[in-house]
């Protein structure tokens, strides 16, 4: 890297500084955590990608594809159920939050059940948020320490404290503009990382030459998840419409933006949006992984042996490699920014956690100025808490990313569960769907320590039948209630009727069919277009 190269850095980064300071006037908590309600649906759906496309997926994801053991396009298949995902969050999750009003989807949990339930599920939303980000910045530290010749010390304060004190001025609104600009950015960089390899194998047929025909697969139908097999078609799809749903709806860092959006409509075009544009994304940087796959076993200047033991170094030699000086800059700048959209997010969000569950309790009063100060205080604590525990990353970052994944598959189900059961069942105990909860969550430990052929994407599945059939019985044999499926369960907070999403469910179950088609024909798709002629460097670059 030379002059020019950290000039595009610096540049960026007192961008992200300027912005902050610009969004620094919120009067009350609505404008802090919630933007004051009148973002659109573009911003809140590039933000939306931006915090879900982290630094570890810009990174990761295409050296899994293009040069780990046993990878390849399979990747493809944890996006089948997304848009099925969307089309039950505008049905059953998304509209009653909204009208609910909260800041914390969790406070909306106490008012259908009681203080423990939300106060559980905040509490396990925000010790595994904080870890899983501490680990995130903690690998890319390593990445930027060996890229920019810092120490791992300065890497990890130059990614903590710009974003933090972006976040700690701007709220919301610095955080989802910020990530918008950082989605376009992350976009030209991997389009460039995409072409550059292109130009460099001379063409795609190289492509197919270098790497194993097992690596464009997309889907498997031959495994079913429950025998040591993963990646099949049943667990991606039932599981991982569980996992997206309590994603994007049960989890604070997702749903806080959707519920920015200025009002119902904007909130079911960010869900659509979404849904339609994640594939696009994730398709354009698998690919990529396969380009510059096949191009480590090609180039003399990168040794397969050293970036196939650890393949993470990938995109970072790359990089240096083969691209010009200021485009190194730029690409840079585009794995700060996934980097920093994941980190903006997760404090705004663990910050409104916090705030509105643990430091007000149940009926504490502030003041809107000493809301917003006491929100950005708590802010600062837990930037300081995520960028602690990236120090401590050292010993465990091989395997914890895996783990933080099935963490998140350990939870999923039994959360989305509770909501479910306190927005559509009527007569649930607030000690059966607490217990519901622990069961859940507990079931699904016993599977990750003692059965563990069962694929970990099933225990979204599991969790939730689990949570449900537990918060039914204890319901029904010790409170001696008589629950039963409503449809909605009016309360307290219930807003206007919300419009029935019916065009926005079209156009997704489209964008289902498509999905399935690419995902299903994808190596016959590459063979069509590596057997047609090339396409030259001149026609990308």
């Amino acid at each position: 890297m030379n002059g020019l190269d950290y000039s595009i850095i610096a540049i960026y980064l007192a961008g992200l500084l300027f912005l902050g300071y610009a969004f620094r006037q919120q009067s009350n908590r609505g404008d802090y955590f919630l933007g004051g309600r009148s973002l659109g649906w573009f911003p809140l759906a590039l933000s939306t990608m931006a915090t879900q496309l982290s630094a570890i997926s810009f990174i990761s994801a295409p050296a899994f594809v293009g040069i780990r053991d046993g990878g390849g396009m399979i990747w493809l298949s944890y996006e089948l159920a997304v848009p099925l995902a969307m089309i039950f969050l505008m049905w059953a999750i998304m509209p009653r939050l909204y009208a609910s009003g909260h800041v914390s989807i969790y406070e909306f949990l106490e008012d259908r059940f009681d203080y423990v339930t939300r106060f559980l599920i905040s509490i396990v939303f925000q010790i595994s948020r904080a870890f899983g980000t501490g680990i995130s910045i903690y690998a890319i530290a390593l990445i930027l320490e060996s890229m920019m010749g810092l120490p791992f010390w300065g890497a990890v304060l130059m990614i903590g404290v710009i974003t933090a004190l972006y976040s700690l001025q701007g709220g919301m609104k610095a955080v989802v503009y910020a990530d918008a600009i950082q989605m376009g950015i992350i976009f030209l960089g991997i389009f460039l990382c995409a072409a550059f390899a292109l130009y460099y194998l001379g063409g795609l047929s190289a492509v197919s030459e270098q790497l194993d025909p097992a690596r464009f697969k997309a889907v498997s139908f031959t495994r079913f998840g429950i025998s040591g097999d993963e990646f099949g078609f049943l667990p991606m799809l039932f599981g991982g419409m569980v996992l997206y749903a309590s994603y994007y709806g049960c989890d604070q860092t997702q749903a806080q933006r959707i519920l920015s959006a200025k009002d119902a409509r904007t909130m079911r075009q960010t869900l659509l949006a979404n849904g339609l544009l994640r594939f696009p994304m994730v398709v354009l940087y698998c690919v990529m992984g396969l380009l510059i796959g096949a191009l480590v076993m090609l180039s003399p200047d990168l040794s397969v042996s050293e970036v196939s033991a650890t393949p993470d170094t990938m995109i970072p030699q790359f990089i240096l490699t083969y691209l010009p000086h200021g485009l190194i800059g730029l690409l840079v700048v585009a794995i700060l920014s996934s980097a920093m959209s994941s980190l903006s997010s997760v404090i705004n969000s663990l910050s409104a956690v916090t705030t509105e569950d643990i430091a007000l309790l149940r009926g504490n009063s502030l003041s809107e100025r000493h809301y917003v100060l006491l929100s950005r205080l708590s802010a600062m604590i837990w930037a300081l808490v995520i960028l602690g525990f990236s120090f401590f990353g050292g010993a465990i970052a091989d395997t914890v990313i895996e783990a933080i994944n099935k963490v998140g598959s350990m939870f999923y189900g039994p959360i989305l569960a509770t909501f479910l059961l306190a927005i559509m069942v009527r007569d649930i105990s607030a000690r059966g769907a607490n217990w519901g909860l622990m069961v859940g969550v507990g079931t699904n430990l016993y599977l990750w320590l003692f059965v563990p052929q069962i694929f970990w994407f099933w225990w979204n599945v599991i969790g939730l039948l689990t949570t449900f059939s537990i918060a039914f019985a204890y319901s029904i044999i010790i409170d001696k209630r008589r629950p039963a499926f409503t449809g909605f369960v009016r309360g307290s907070h219930d807003g206007p009727a919300i419009m029935a999403p019916w065009r926005e469910t079209i156009i997704l179950l489209i964008a289902f069919g498509v999905i399935l088609t690419v995902i299903i024909g994808f190596d016959g798709l590459w063979t069509a277009l590596t057997s047609s002629p090339e396409i030259s460097a001149a026609e990308v670059l």
